[in-house]
Formats: C-alpha cells, structure tokens, sequence
C-alpha cells in the first residue's frame, strides 16, 4: 500500500509496510562489520620510554617478549614523536599534527588559543572510532591525558574523554601521571572507581594488564569474529618511579659501573644491532646549564649508591611493562590470533631530566623551586625505601641521558633525545620478511603516520565526517610501503616540531633545530645537522650552510600558521588558565559519606591561599567515636584530621616529612573542630586547630603543599587510597570514622602567594607532569 502523507516514521525503511505484518516485509539494519581476516591491533605505548630502554634497541634489561616481537616483526630506529605525552598521544590516535590536534601542550592548561585547546575538538576523528565504525571492538586501557584536569570531575564535560572518543571500554588513569601503588584516582569507562584502600599486593601496572586480558577474554566468549583494537597506554615509566621488591631484586647491584659505562654498551649494542650506519658517534655527556651530567666517577660513593638505586627501580619498571606485554601476547596467542594481530611497541617521548642532577626521593616537592633557599627539594629517606610504596622518587638526568642513547638531551625538546623513541611492529601474517632482512629500517617517520599506516593495513577508510561536521584530513602518511621493504623510500619527507618554545624542522635528511630562546621566543638561534651523515645532532653546520637555514626557517614558519602553532606562548602563558574554574574555589559543604574528590578540584580549595577546615560532628556532638575526620593527599605530601584513643591529631605530610600534633582529649560533647591555614612567606603555612571556638594546637611554619601536591584528593571520614600517614595506615588501615560526622566544610581565602610564583610552579608542575 502507498503510505499516507501524514505518516511518520517510516523514513528510510527498507521492507514494505501494510496495514498489518502480514502484508508488510520486514528489514533490518546491520551493524558495521570487518571483512573477514581483518587483523587483530594492539598499540602498547609507554610513557617517558627512552630510545635504548629495550633490548632490540641495545637495553641490557631483560626485555624477552619485546625481542620476540622484534624478532618476527620490524624496528623504526628513526621513528619520531613530540616531546611531550599529551601532543604525542593525540596525534598518535589522530594522525593530526598535534597543534592542530589542540595539543600544543599538556591537557592541564587553557591558555584559550585554537592550538592550545588541551581536548579533542569536535571535527577530530580518533583512531578507535574510526575502527569502530570498520566493525573493531575498540578497548583502551592506562593513561588518557587528552582531557583537561578541570573537566576530571563529577558534572563537568566529557567530550573528550576515552568512551566518548570511540572506545567500548576504557580502564585506567584520566591523569598525566599516577602512583603504582595508591592511585588517586582510576575510571572505569565513564565513572570513577570509588575505592577506599587498594588490596595489599596492588601495583597498577598488574592491573592495567587484567583488565586488558579481561576485556580480550570477554570478547572472545561472546563473538568469536570481531576483530579488536586494544590500546594499553602505560603509566609507566613516568614518575614517581615504583616498582615491586621482586622485581627490584633482580636488578639489585647491575647499575653500580654508573651511567657512562651504561651508555657506551647500549651504544656498543645497537651498532651491533645494525641500528645506525658505521661511523656514528654517540653524543658525549650533556655539558649545557640545566641540563649537565657529570662523569660516574666524579662522584662520591654515597652519591653512586643511591644513583644506582634509582636506575635499579627504573630497570624493575621496564622489566614489568615487558611482564605485561608477554601476558597479553599470550593471552592472543591462546585464542589462537597472534599471528593475525599486529602489535606494536612504542614511547610517547624520549627519557626525563625531571629527576634533576641528584635524583629525587620527594617527587612532587621538586615543582617548587621558587620556595626560597630553605624549600624542601628532596626529603632524606632510607635508600631501602626506594622505589617502594612509601617514596615518590625520580632517578637522575644522568640516567634520563642513558636512556636516549646515543642522543643528546631529553623529554621536551625538539633534539633527538626527546623525539625519537623506540618503535617496534609486528603482525607475522601480514608481514612477511626474507631470511636477509634483520627488520631494520632506518627510514624517517613520524607519529602522526601510525594511524593511516594501521587504518591501511586493516583496509579501513576513514569517514569524511565526524558528528555531521568535516573531519580533518591526516597529516600523517601511510608507510605500509617501508614496513614492506627496507629499500623503499619515505613518504614522509618533512615535518615540524614546536614545543614550549623548543622548535625544528626536518627535511629530507636535514633537520634545523633551536631550543627556546631565553628572552624572546620567537628569536630562535637555528642549528642545522645533517642527521643522515651526523644522526646524533653533533655538528652544526648552520654556518656552511645559511641558505638551507633560512630555507627550513622559512619552511618552519608556513608549517607553523598552517598547523595552528601561533601564537607562541610568552612568559607564563601556558600557565592560563580559563576564568571559569573560579568556580572551583567556592567555599564547599562535603557530606560524610561522599566519595573522594577529584585531585585537582580539592587543590583549587588550598593551593597558594589561606584556608579554613571545619568539621560538624553533629547534634550530640563527640561522643567517644574514632577515626578519621578529614584526609587530603597521601605518602607524597597532605594532612589529616583523626581522632585516637579520644585524642584530636592533626597530622601532617611535607612531601613525605610527615609530623602530627595531639591537641589532647577531645571533650565529650564537642561539636565543630576546625583548623585553620594562614599563608606565611615562603611558601610556608602556620596551622592552628579549634574545638567549639577554643584554641587547641598550633603546627607552625610548615611548607605549602603545591603544584602536584596533594595527589589524592579529599575524604570525609576516612583516609582512602594512598595513606597521609604510613605509620597510621600500618597500625589503623584506612581508619573509617565511627562515630556521629555530618559534614567537613572548606571555605579558602585569599591566594597570598604572588602570581608570577604561583605562575612558574603551576607552569614546571604541568610540564613535568606530562
């Protein structure tokens, strides 16, 4: 029958319709689907990953499962990245160049710039979903950090976070950064994971791999076809570096030859290797200010045993992540897939100098170097604690140099030692090499071609739109063609890099490089290398060759105002942050029972500012109940306020210096605690607790928790995730509250702490914490 024109409904049916199904013929819609045989991709990208932290690069830390992908599949050893995670991360999964991406910096800022977004805009498709409109069951796990800090919260918007950019699942850490045993906070899909103490054996990186195992084994019990997309984005090997006792173990006493030693055998080993043509040299120790190294042997026996302990922590660190890719190459290859799978290993951005010249057993107490001569850079701690759940520590630049050998420099610059980073891809059904080939390959790529290089090899084309809006074009390039062929050559033959000021250009072989300028940032001094005669940046030759500077300068420029980069960030711009999130510094009424608060939601209640506590026990007031009334933060910097044995103690954590104050019995009866924190200078508070008005105790003159600090935000009644006190979490657990609490209530006051200050912490905390 011909339908009536006031019918509705019905537009776009396929089958037939009458007045009953009888005389109607059915039609269903079909969801997408992969062509038979798609392979299987499973991207594992690690974070901070120096270019020679692996064997297949020249590691000597045990990296067994590593070598066997490298064995059946090829080595990008000129493969390039951003020098920061966030801009890595968003070009990796958009194959945008990374300011047009939005992500000229890390997701914590808003300096309010097209390039500078910090969230992935609307017109931006994602790797996942694309493949998931190809027919791929899409899975993220570990860390995000393509949303900003201010949208981590309850109420706030969710474009940008990982269900909503084309992942079915997703578990693991929004943040930049996390502890391996107490995380502040973990999402599972779209909602926090309320957790109130985390199981005795925990480390995250374990945790990450089951709930990447699990999402596989689901899969596969309930569709037997589908191909999957898994991307395992570790935490590590960013700081605060832990690691397991067992693990530690087994590299206890490998690093005491130092770091000179270490890096002329990893050098040793990748020219062995066939990683860099003969006659390359390796770079000598970085003698620049800010970023030196001295010689192993200048330094005393105490300062080369602790060293060496850092090194040892890392090692463990690297040794777990291989743990973790060995369990879910076996878990494929147990469903019978590892060969159709293609995996591929690689680093957000070359290894830190964040650890500074000495190493770190205080990690988030470094971000605040404007403290004043006296400011707690590194807390003295037992060497035996490094590494464990009781530190946040870092290892030395000297180490980060070790892991970019044989390169210069480090994570967030635009020489070699920032940007070019390990790169392995296997897929032994697809890629098939000859007994002659060794899997080599030394040609230039770029992180923005792994998305339409795995988007060809899935024979998946990308749709022209993205939510009814055109979708931006890749501005990586397929590289199938040298995955292929060792002989073949790039398709990627310019590219250009800016981060922070720090700024490059590569074209066909010549690579023109500057690091930011200390006055004006946009008066580069250019520096020009040869990198296919000098791979390791080595020899300027900016002065034989003036046209090719100006040439690349030029070039640069265009790439520039084509890709977003202006405008460049001046003086503390890039510490902006959008006008709206005063909201956050609103007095706050929390409700015991509430669950913890988002870190940097809490921060905006204390950080740089006077503020005030206060605890309402309700109507019958205290009545001999115990426990904790109010945490924030944990073993790496906070305070708390418990009752124990009917005593009121205020504890608290100056980066890992932890003290307390008994302001004796609490009176039967007493109904509203509160403890207030004044703002001295630098960088100081004086504390002082009151119970119903009165004076109680006084804790004067302690450093400010800022930057980073605290990690965990605040619990009402109980001390959750990462404990404020070791000794009380030891005797206590996390100490729920027992008796009557209403309500904790924050009112902050003035920020006292001069802008520029408080500008420059914000601005060293967010690049470190990338």
């Amino acid at each position: 029958m011909t339908l009536p024109p006031h019918a509705r409904g019905y537009d776009g049916f396929a089958g037939h319709i009458g007045r009953t199904t009888d005389d109607s013929t059915p039609a269903w819609t079909t969801a997408p689907t992969a062509a038979p045989g798609s392979p299987n991709i499973v991207v594992v990208l690690v974070d901070d990953m120096g270019f020679s932290d692996i064997g297949p690069f020249g590691s000597e830390i045990d990296t067994p499962n590593l070598d066997r992908l490298a064995a059946s599949g090829v080595r990008l050893t000129n493969y390039h990245t951003t020098p920061l995670c966030s801009p890595s991360r968003a070009a990796l999964l958009t194959g945008i160049n990374p300011h047009r991406a939005g992500y000229g910096f890390v997701a914590n800022a808003d300096p309010g710039f097209p390039g500078l977004r910090l969230e992935l805009a609307e017109d931006v498709l994602t790797l996942p979903e694309i493949l998931r409109k190809g027919g791929y069951a899409t899975y993220g796990v570990g860390k995000w950090h393509l949303v900003r800090d201010a949208n981590l919260r309850p109420g706030a918007v969710r474009d940008s976070w990982p269900t909503q950019r084309g992942f079915d699942r997703y578990y693991g850490s929004l943040e930049g950064l996390n502890s391996f045993f107490h995380p502040n906070q973990l999402v599972s899909d779209n909602s926090v994971v309320d957790v109130e103490e985390y199981p005795e054996n925990y480390y995250l990186t374990d945790d990450l791999t089951d709930k990447a195992v699990g999402y596989l084994e689901e899969l596969r019990a309930h569709d037997q076809d589908k191909p999957f997309f898994l991307y395992f984005a570790h935490v590590a090997m960013h700081g605060p570096l832990q690691a397991k006792d067992e693990d530690i173990d087994k590299y206890r006493g490998k690093y005491a030859q130092g770091w000179d030693v270490m890096r002329e055998r990893r050098f040793a080993a990748q020219l062995e290797q066939g990683l860099f043509p003969a006659g390359t040299e390796q770079a000598p120790r970085n003698s620049e200010p800010g970023f030196d190294v001295p010689e192993w042997d200048s330094l005393t026996p105490q300062e080369q045993r602790r060293y060496a302990r850092y090194m040892e922590v890392y090692a463990a660190m690297v040794d777990s992540v291989d743990q973790s890719v060995g369990r879910v190459l076996d878990t494929v290859a147990e469903l019978g897939e590892l060969d159709n799978t293609i995996v591929v290993f690689t680093s957000d951005n070359g290894g830190t100098a964040e650890g500074g010249p000495e190493g770190t057993r205080s990690y988030f107490a470094q971000f605040a170097r404007v403290g004043g001569p006296d400011w707690v850079g590194d807390v003295p701690h037992d060497e035996d604690l490094i590494g464990t759940a009781a530190l946040g520590v870092h290892y030395p630049r000297g180490w980060g140099q070790a892991s970019n050998t044989p390169f210069r420099f480090y994570k967030g610059q635009s020489f070699a030692g920032g940007i070019r980073v390990p790169f392995v891809l296997s897929w032994p059904a697809g890629l098939r090499k000859t007994q002659e080939d060794n899997g080599v390959r030394n040609q230039f790529t770029y992180v923005t071609d792994l998305a339409p290089t795995l988007l060809a090899l899935a024979g998946i084309q990308p749709p022209g739109t993205r939510n009814g809006l055109p979708a931006k074009t890749f501005d990586g390039v397929d590289a199938t063609a040298l995955l292929l062929d060792a002989t073949a050559e790039s398709a990627h033959t310019e590219q250009y890099t800016e981060m922070t000021g720090n700024r490059g250009y590569y074209r066909d072989g010549w690579k023109l490089l500057a690091h930011r300028p200390e006055t004006d940032v946009d008066a580069p001094r250019w520096q020009l290398f040869d990198v296919r005669e000098d791979p390791t940046e080595l020899r300027d030759v900016a002065d034989r060759y003036p046209e090719k500077v100006r040439e690349l300068a030029r070039a640069w420029d265009d790439a520039a105002w084509a890709n977003t980069v202006f405008p460049l960030a001046t003086g503390n711009a890039l510490a902006v942050r959008r006008p709206a999130e005063e909201k956050l510094s609103r007095p706050v009424r929390i409700l015991a029972g509430t669950p913890t608060l988002e870190r940097y939601r809490s921060s905006k209640l204390i950080a740089f500012r006077d503020f005030e506590i206060g605890v309402d026990l309700g109507g019958s007031g205290y009545a001999q109940g115990e426990g904790v009334l109010v945490a924030h933060g944990d073993v790496q910097g906070g305070y708390l306020l418990y009752i124990e044995d009917g005593h009121l103690v205020f504890g608290f954590n100056a980066y890992g210096r932890y003290l307390h104050v008994d302001a004796g019995p609490l009176p039967t009866g007493a109904r509203r605690i509160e403890v207030s924190a004044s703002v001295r200078p630098g960088l100081r508070w004086d504390f002082e607790l009151r119970v119903d008005g009165a004076p109680a105790a006084k804790l004067p003159d302690q450093v400010q928790l800022v930057g980073m600090a605290p990690w965990t935000g605040i619990s009402v009644g109980v001390d959750a995730r990462g404990p404020v006190s070791w000794d009380l979490r030891r005797r206590r657990g996390p100490f729920r509250y027992t008796g009557e609490l209403h309500a904790v209530t924050y009112t902050p006051g003035a920020v006292r702490v001069p802008g520029v200050a408080v500008a420059q912490i914000e601005l060293e905390a967010e690049y470190a914490a990338d």
